[in-house]
């Protein structure tokens, strides 16, 4: 396998004034098990397409490969042709019997490859398309976010799928995926781009060490500014006073000083000022020595959320709930029994297809609040008992980001946000100030998670319903959110397949 060598690459999108990539160098290797890490929109999508000559840039990217990338984009009629009739389409020279070997590697019968590709569910597209991915030889795939809308059975199979390859580049921000697959990872990190052996917890263990050695070093280098300062400052008012001293004087006071004293207080006062300046030259190292210390550190900003609180103990309570899109459709759910306590944080778990997403906008159309610019809450025909407290004041997210449209102002004007402190926020969640000005449509899909996300922790509530929230959120805007939910302690309600945030945020799963 071969070594890619980034040398010099700066790239800007065309009408932006800031650029992704600004003058950076790095080395991989091809063999490598690749993780690529960094916050929403640093450039990680974009380097795969840089990686795959789409962008003009400037440096060079050598050698430039012919990388295969994931997911591919499919065309309509695609959607509605089975896979085996397309294979060939999407990834030139694809011999099916390799694409079957390597279904089998994913549990999956090759009779996928038979079924249009519209009927199947998110988990098998994913498996048949990162079959089609690794069944090449020699190649060196590149791999965005496999496991967005999977369930944890899917996850997990695409995780030990993963671990038995090489020669990939993975962009993915799932703690767990990342470190059961990688053996090196490319961090964007916030000014600078590094390269390091390992998974993402041995680089983030080696981060925080990092961090905490760059934190005493700045605050030996201020106390040294600061102790510099004191002693310029002194040895300017002393020379200054010297100087003031060099014509005339009280004869009473000063009975023992002659006419011949004046030189020697010019070179008092000039040994004073070489003094000062030398102290001033040592205060200008000690700040270039300072420069760059912070500017990678990472410092999530504490986040606030108000929520509301009920008057009752239960907020909602279903027995016996059955669900159904449709007469003689068959059922989503069936005979579902829950209830949620004031201050429960509940995880919904299940398989793809098992009703949790449905379940929770049975709960959103049962209740006051309105939900107007947060997708459409889906009727369907239901039986048995859901119960939604009255007067119970809901936050939601929504899993899907594409009924977003406009701009942030008229977003929160929708939402009844105040615009100033909707923007701080944004802020805290490390969305640039840039991004303020663009239509929703043109922002990434872990951005627009974002504005979803803050606008639900700006919304006081009884409960917060998040569906799928963290798809597409970067890792450090997960752990900040994660200490936020630790800290205030909303009543939730969430589908989240994120082991890692379930683990540590879920009071009680219930399985569907």
């Amino acid at each position: 396998m071969a070594q890619i060598n980034v040398t010099n690459l700066t790239f800007c999108y065309e009408g932006s004034f800031d650029p992704v990539f600004d003058n950076v160098s790095f080395s991989v290797d091809t063999n490598w098990k690749l993780g690529l890490i960094g916050r929403n929109g640093k450039g990680k999508t974009t380097f795969l397409n840089l990686l795959m000559g789409k962008y003009t840039y400037q440096g060079t990217i050598h050698p430039q490969l012919a990388c295969d990338y994931f997911p591919y984009a499919l065309t309509e009629a695609m959607q509605q042709q089975c896979a085996a009739e397309f294979l060939e389409e999407l990834k030139a020279g694809c011999e099916l019997w390799r694409v079957i070997c390597e279904l089998d590697l994913l549990g999956v019968e090759a009779e996928v490859l038979y079924r249009p590709f519209a009927t199947l569910s998110h988990g098998e597209r994913t498996k048949v398309l990162l079959a089609l991915l690794f069944s090449g030889e020699d190649d060196f795939v590149l791999v965005d976010e496999p496991t967005n809308h999977l369930d944890q059975e899917a996850r997990d199979v695409v995780k030990a799928y993963l671990q038995q390859k090489k020669s990939f580049l993975l962009v993915s921000h799932d703690r767990d995926l990342l470190d059961a697959s990688c053996d090196h990872v490319l961090v964007l990190n916030r000014r600078t781009i590094e390269v390091q052996r390992g998974n993402f917890s041995s680089w983030q263990e080696n981060k925080q060490r990092r961090d905490h050695c760059s934190r005493q070093e700045n605050e030996k280098h201020l106390r040294e500014i600061a102790s510099l300062k004191r002693a310029a400052a002194q040895r300017d008012r002393w020379a200054q006073k010297s100087e003031n001293s060099k014509i005339g004087y009280d004869p009473i006071k000063d009975h023992d000083r002659g006419n011949g004293t004046r030189p020697y207080i010019g070179a008092k006062t000039k040994k004073l000022e070489s003094q000062k300046k030398h102290y001033e030259q040592r205060m200008e190292w000690e700040i270039q020595q300072k420069e760059g210390l912070l500017e990678d550190l990472e410092e999530p900003v504490d986040l606030k959320l108000c929520p509301l609180s009920y008057h009752k103990e239960t907020l909602l309570y279903a027995r016996e709930f059955s669900l159904r899109y449709g007469q003689d459709a068959p059922w989503v759910l069936r005979g579902f029994g829950f209830e949620l306590k004031r201050g429960e944080r509940v995880f919904l778990h299940g398989s793809n297809g098992c009703g949790k997403s449905s379940f929770l906008k049975a709960i959103l159309s049962g209740s006051q609040t309105d939900f107007a610019g947060n997708g459409s809450v889906c009727a369907a025909q239901k039986d048995g008992t859901l119960v939604v407290g009255s007067g119970l004041v809901i936050s939601y997210v929504n899993q899907d980001t594409s009924f977003l449209r406009g701009d942030l102002q008229e977003l929160a004007r929708q939402r009844g946000l105040e615009i100033s402190l909707f923007f701080a926020l944004l802020r805290k969640l490390d969305l640039e100030r840039t991004q303020f000005r663009k239509p929703l449509e043109d922002f990434s899909e872990g951005q627009k998670k974002k504005v979803l996300l803050a606008a639900s922790l700006m919304t006081p509530a009884h409960l917060y319903i998040w569906d799928e929230p963290l798809n597409y959120i970067d890792v450090f805007t997960r752990m900040q959110i994660e200490e936020l939910l630790l800290r205030a302690r909303p009543t939730m309600l969430v589908v989240e397949h994120d082991v890692r945030f379930r683990e540590k945020i879920a009071t009680r799963v219930a399985e569907l």
